[in-house]
C-alpha cells in the first residue's frame, strides 16, 4: 500500500536576541541537508473502522495450481465455444432463409413460364344395374354402375398430367353411397381430352323408406340426382423436361341427373368442382 505523505511544518523563526547560528553566512552558498520530520518514521494509523490486509507479492496466485489447471482451461474455453455455436446457428438460419427464397423464386418462375391449370372432369354417361327393386325398405341392393368419365386437360399447353394408381370414384344418392370403383392410372399429354370407363360396384346397400319413396318419384319424373366423387393422386409434368411436381391429391365432385335407373342412362351434368392441394416443386 502507498504511504501517506504529510506536509512538513515550517521551522521556527529565530528570535532577535538569539545570535545567528554558526555558518549562517555560508547558508547562501551551501545547501543545508534535509532533515526528515519525525512523522515520517512512524507508521500511519488507519482511520477507525478500517481493516487493511496485506498479501506478500510472492504469495499472489497468478497461475492456477496444477490440480485446477484442467478446470480452468475448460472454463476459459467455454465463451469461445459459445461464440462458435452462436455463429454456426446464425449461418444455418441464413442458409435456410436463402434456400427458401431460392425455392420461392424458382416456383414463381416455373409458374410464370408454364401456367399450370387444374384439369376439368364431367360424366358423359352412366350404365346402371341393380336399382330397380324399390318395393320395400328391407330389400338389400347391390347396384352396379359403369360411368364414362371425361378428363379434359385442354387448358394446359405445356403441362402434362400423370394420374397415379390408388384413386377411387364413388356414386351416392342423398348422402348414401351406392357403389365405388378404382380410378385408372394413365398419362395425359397437354391439350388432351381422355374419356375412360370406371366400373363401380356396391354391396349391402339399404335405403330408408323416405329415400325409397323420393327415389321412385324422381325416377318417374326422369331426373334422379346423383353425386359422382373422385379422389385421384396426380403429378404434373412440365413440357418435355424431367421437372415435375410431388404427387398431390385432386378431389372432384360432379352433380349429375339421370333419366332412368336401369340400362344406359343419359347423364346431365349440373356442375363439377375440382380442389387441388398446394403444389411443392422438385426436380
Amino acid at each position: 500500500m502507498a504511504d501517506r505523505v504529510h506536509p512538513m511544518p515550517a521551522p521556527p523563526s529565530p528570535r532577535p536576541d538569539q545570535p545567528p547560528p554558526a555558518g549562517a553566512g555560508a547558508a547562501a552558498t551551501e545547501t543545508t541537508p534535509l532533515q526528515l520530520h519525525p512523522s515520517f518514521n512512524r507508521p500511519l494509523s488507519p482511520p477507525p473502522g478500517t481493516y487493511i490486509v496485506q498479501v506478500p507479492k510472492d504469495q499472489v496466485l497468478r497461475v492456477p495450481p496444477p490440480d485446477r489447471a484442467r478446470r480452468y482451461k475448460k472454463l476459459a474455453a467455454r465463451p469461445a465455444r459459445r461464440r462458435l455455436l452462436r455463429r454456426a446457428c446464425c449461418c444455418a438460419c441464413a442458409a435456410f432463409l436463402i434456400l427458401i427464397l431460392l425455392a420461392a423464386a424458382f416456383a414463381g418462375a416455373a409458374y410464370l413460364v408454364f401456367r399450370p391449370r387444374a384439369p376439368t372432369f364431367s360424366v358423359a354417361s352412366l350404365s346402371i344395374r341393380g336399382l330397380n327393386n324399390l318395393s320395400t325398405s328391407s330389400t338389400i341392393l347391390s347396384p352396379e354402375l359403369d360411368a364414362a368419365v371425361r378428363a379434359d386437360n385442354g387448358r394446359n399447353r405445356k403441362v402434362g398430367i400423370e394420374y397415379r394408381g390408388g384413386g377411387s370414384v364413388t356414386v351416392s344418392y342423398a348422402g348414401e353411397r351406392l357403389a365405388a370403383g378404382p380410378w385408372p392410372a394413365f398419362r395425359q399429354p397437354p391439350r388432351n381430352v381422355t374419356v375412360f370407363v370406371v366400373d363401380m360396384r356396391g354391396e349391402g346397400v339399404r335405403l330408408a323408406e323416405e329415400q325409397r319413396r323420393r327415389l321412385a318419384a324422381e325416377r318417374a319424373a326422369g331426373a334422379v340426382p346423383l353425386a359422382v366423387e373422385a379422389r385421384v393422386p396426380v403429378r404434373l409434368r412440365f413440357g418435355k423436361t424431367v421437372m415435375r411436381t410431388w404427387t398431390v391429391d385432386v378431389k372432384a365432385r360432379c352433380d349429375v341427373a339421370v333419366d332412368r335407373l336401369d340400362g344406359n342412362a343419359t347423364a346431365v351434368n349440373r356442375g363439377c368442382r375440382v380442389k387441388v392441394r398446394p403444389l411443392w416443386w422438385w426436380w
